[in-house]
């Protein structure tokens, strides 16, 4: 029913779906030739910010095409939890005066490094 209708966010959200179809590839030159037929219909789309979309995907081919490469089996895990912990550090740093006290307590909590020891006793 929308089809009719020829809106620009329903054309955008078609090119959107049909994109989808890019991850059940399982070959590397097929998904290459899918992103290089993508790209060129959302070029001549006339839908300026699916064109960046896809300007930014010809930019970066060969690096998302890497994810067919290693079949898939690459997962972003580690970074979100690294993202995670950072984010937990930073929320407990509120109330230190200088970033490189901030810096500091990320390299501490993040790096894993030892505690020094203490110059003073405090009982």
């Amino acid at each position: 029913e929308l089809l009719k209708y020829n809106l620009k966010s329903v054309r955008a959200h078609l090119l959107r779906e049909d994109f989808q179809q890019f991850w059940e590839y399982v070959s590397p030159a097929w998904a290459g030739k899918f992103l290089d037929q993508w790209c060129t219909r959302t070029m001549r789309s006339q839908l300026e910010p699916m064109k960046k979309v896809a300007r930014t995907l010809r930019n970066h081919r060969e690096l998302i095409l890497n994810w067919f490469r290693a079949d898939g089996a690459l997962s972003s895990g580690v970074v979100e939890g690294f993202n995670n912990k950072v984010k937990l550090t930073t929320r407990k740093s509120y109330g230190f005066r200088t970033y490189e006290a901030i810096e500091i307590s990320l390299y501490h909590n993040l790096g894993a490094l030892p505690e020094p020891d203490f110059t003073h006793r405090f009982w």
